[in-house]
């Protein structure tokens, strides 16, 4: 772990004053920038400037413009000191790189500035995050403590508060984890202030607790909204909190889990929990466990809601437990394209943001077109594409589609009809090394015609089953001259597909 020093000094630059340390970081970032990159980026993927990226933070709306910072260490592509790294853009697909935000530049986040969120507050923006310290004790224990922090700036520079830390462990039930509490979400309503965090209850597993303050500054429990008892794995990351139609969602990545059939799988995930809330009582009743994602690249997923009233989400297209990154890449990290969330049916439905539409070119469309032996069509190819897919008959039971295909290179989605189960499988993309490549769902109605959109970007691949009722989220570091889509089927399968190529200059 990199040695980070204490109240380090502060420099002039222009008209703002920051750290030592921030500074270093943005050099950093602009030396990477002026250098001449020689690995394709993702074409309409956010990716950060260089080194390490993991968790989305602060995805909001500020002056017009939607702002996302991440966690972030520059200097490597692995995890280290955490930063805050910045970027805005005005269509959610084309961002503009900004100054790192924050540096573990003081005594209460000396050992790093975790994750958090943002929130417009008149011309401000408030930063909440949280700072985390490492104390040595007087028997050489090793001890982590973990507050919640608030900086305030102007959409480039911010000054973290005097009276940092504003929330302590000490605010939690009596028996909950001093070191495990983090990833503060701030929003505003009715003129009060609201906070949910992650913590461990004192059975070692999760919990998501509530604060609210009038002022940012003194802050009170709410109110425990829900917890794990053991049952959704230990430790509960990232919280997220948010009306969503006629019900409340609260958006959890809980680590630890144990596979539950397909509807989760064993390690880090992403849940919806929907339910009812009281904001009296600040009570949460939870109706219903949802999947977030069923790939095999998706965590700490974060929500906004823009200024036109949509509920949209970005994730991190990594896994702790099953990293995919090639070693001569100077940049590590991509966040998926934004979705806007829906509820409908009783599920939360997720789709890419509409603005994506306006950078589709060169459409090919097969109204009807049928497959049994493997088949590649005309037009149908490419690693920056879009494919609207839409799979009918029932002379089937099983069907193949490899993508990123070529020289015995490919992924490949697997649909068993009569189980009514798509696979997901990039074993022979490329990989040489040990580690998960599969992953299946069960549809929700297997009977019904299965249809696809399909983004797939360099080095990943996002899959919408059936107008978003359910998500897979992958990488794929195959080279990107595979470009290959081909089709098979053990029996007569009809489809009608559209293939778009995805161009962002």
């Amino acid at each position: 772990m990199t040695d980070i020093p204490v109240n380090s000094h502060r420099i002039s630059i222009g008209d703002s004053i920051v750290s030592m340390l921030l500074e270093k970081a943005r050099e950093q970032e602009r030396q990477a920038l002026e250098k001449k990159e020689e690995r394709l980026r993702p074409v309409f993927h956010f990716s950060n400037p260089t080194g390490w990226m993991n968790d989305p933070n602060g995805f909001s709306e500020y002056k017009g413009e939607h702002h996302l910072f991440y966690q972030y260490y520059p200097y490597a592509t692995h995890w280290d000191s955490m930063h805050w790294g910045h970027a805005k853009s005005s269509d959610f697909i084309r961002w503009e790189y900004l100054p790192a935000a924050l540096a573990p530049d003081e005594e209460y986040d000396s050992f790093g500035v975790f994750s958090g969120s943002a929130l417009t507050e008149g011309e401000k923006q408030i930063l909440m995050y949280t700072g985390v310290r490492e104390l040595i004790l007087e028997n050489g224990e090793k001890k982590i403590f973990q507050n919640q922090c608030i900086a305030v700036g102007d959409g480039t520079d911010y000054v973290k508060c005097e009276n940092n830390p504003v929330i302590t462990s000490s605010l939690l039930p009596e028996g909950s984890s001093r070191e495990d509490f983090r990833d503060p979400k701030l929003w505003k309503e009715d003129d009060r202030y609201f906070v949910v965090a992650g913590s461990r209850h004192k059975d070692g597993s999760g919990q998501i607790a509530l604060f609210y303050s009038d002022d940012l500054e003194q802050w009170k429990l709410g109110s425990i909204l829900d917890r794990s008892e053991n049952k959704l794995g230990k430790m509960w990351e990232c919280p997220d909190f948010f009306p969503l139609g006629d019900k409340q969602v609260l958006l959890i990545s809980p680590q630890e889990m144990e596979a539950d059939g397909l509807e989760f799988h064993g390690g880090n995930n992403t849940a919806f929990l929907t339910g009812t809330y009281e904001k009296q009582t600040m009570k949460f009743t939870r109706e219903q466990v949802q999947c977030v994602d069923y790939g095999l690249d998706f965590y700490a997923p974060q929500t906004m809601l823009s200024d036109d009233g949509r509920r949209v989400m970005i994730g991190w297209m990594q896994s702790w437990d099953n990293p995919m990154y090639p070693p001569e890449q100077a940049w590590s990290g991509m966040m998926t394209v934004p979705r806007e969330l829906i509820w409908k049916d009783g599920y939360v439905y997720q789709k890419p943001v509409r603005e994506l539409e306006k950078y589709r070119r060169n459409a090919v469309n097969y109204p009807v077109v049928y497959v049994e032996k493997e088949t590649a069509l005309p037009g149908v190819s490419g690693r920056s594409t879009e494919l609207l897919i839409k799979f009918t008959g029932k002379e089937y039971t099983k069907c193949r589609m490899k993508m990123a295909a070529e020289n015995g290179y490919y992924s490949e989605l697997v649909y068993d009809r009569e189980d009514g189960i798509l696979t997901f499988d990039r074993s022979h993309s490329g990989i040489r090394r040990d580690c998960i490549c599969t992953r299946s769902l069960k549809l929700r109605e297997k009977d019904k015609d299965l249809s696809l959109r399909i983004l797939i970007d360099r080095y990943s691949i996002e899959i919408f089953v059936n107008e978003g009722e359910q998500v897979m989220t992958s990488l794929v570091y195959t080279p990107v001259s595979a470009e290959g889509i081909t089709f098979s089927s053990n029996g007569r399968l009809c489809m009608d597909i559209t293939k778009y190529d995805i161009e962002v200059e």
